[in-house]
């Protein structure tokens, strides 16, 4: 199976042209990969275009391939947005590589008011940027044409204006309706994920006046870090993505 790496900047490519790749991607072709002439290359652009080839020459400087296959896959819909709190340790940060892998296309960090990992002034932006490259790198694992993007922080109010513009499902452990019960009606879906200590009744309040639809997985209470990723499985079934 070949190897794919992303050029954001790859606007169009044709067969039978080259397209080279520099930078941190040419180095880990060439010295993490050791990838050598001749063996094959798959490269996108994180917006659909996804081109292959033959490696022509390969260095930590820069590495080249022969174009022979082009291809355009348009973004998913009705599209997923997964709302992930902040969480201790690094559970948000493995959700968010999960849920990439799993075919999500936006994440937006939520800090809820019982996330213990708090972002403040400057460490909001690092955050981001943090998800970012787990997002970026998880693209490339699963081999993703579109790279999801990793919104600002957000508020619970901020979520409230999410909720009148596409679906939203609020995981609760305790909700009435089943997330396997869903039946898809063609709106954009957004589905939120609570921090270790749970989705506070306050918070629940505000997005049920939004107008989201709290539901439940089994009857098992998973962690942060899983719950995201098991509910995207079960709505990538609902939605035919599998």
């Amino acid at each position: 199976m070949a190897n794919f790496y992303l050029r954001e900047d790859l606007a169009d490519a044709s067969v039978g042209g080259v397209v080279e790749l520099v930078g941190a991607e040419a180095r880990h072709i060439a010295t993490v990969a050791r990838t050598r002439p001749g063996e094959r290359l798959l490269v996108g652009n994180g917006a659909g275009l996804v081109v292959g080839g033959l490696a022509e020459s390969v260095a930590a400087a820069a590495v080249t391939l022969r174009v022979d296959a082009v291809r355009r896959e348009s973004p998913p819909s009705p599209s997923v947005t997964l709302v992930q709190a902040l969480a201790k340790g690094d559970r948000d940060e493995l959700a968010v590589q999960a849920a990439t892998e799993l075919g999500v296309d936006a994440v937006v960090p939520w800090q809820a008011e019982r996330s213990v990992s708090r972002w403040a002034g400057p460490k909001a932006e690092k955050g981001r940027e943090r998800w970012a490259a787990i997002v970026r790198e998880a693209a490339k694992q699963s081999m993703r044409p579109w790279l999801p993007g990793v919104e600002e922080l957000a508020t619970t109010r901020r979520l409230g204006d999410l909720a009148e513009r596409a679906r939203m499902l609020v995981l609760e452990p305790g909700a009435e309706h089943p997330l396997t019960a869903l039946e898809p009606d063609g709106r954009d879906l957004v589905l939120v994920v609570g921090p270790e200590g749970g989705i506070s009744p306050a918070e629940l309040e505000a997005l049920d006046a939004a107008g989201a639809e709290p539901v439940r997985l089994g009857p098992e209470v998973l962690r942060t870090s899983t719950a995201g990723p098991a509910a995207l499985a079960v709505l990538n079934a609902k939605l035919h993505r599998w």
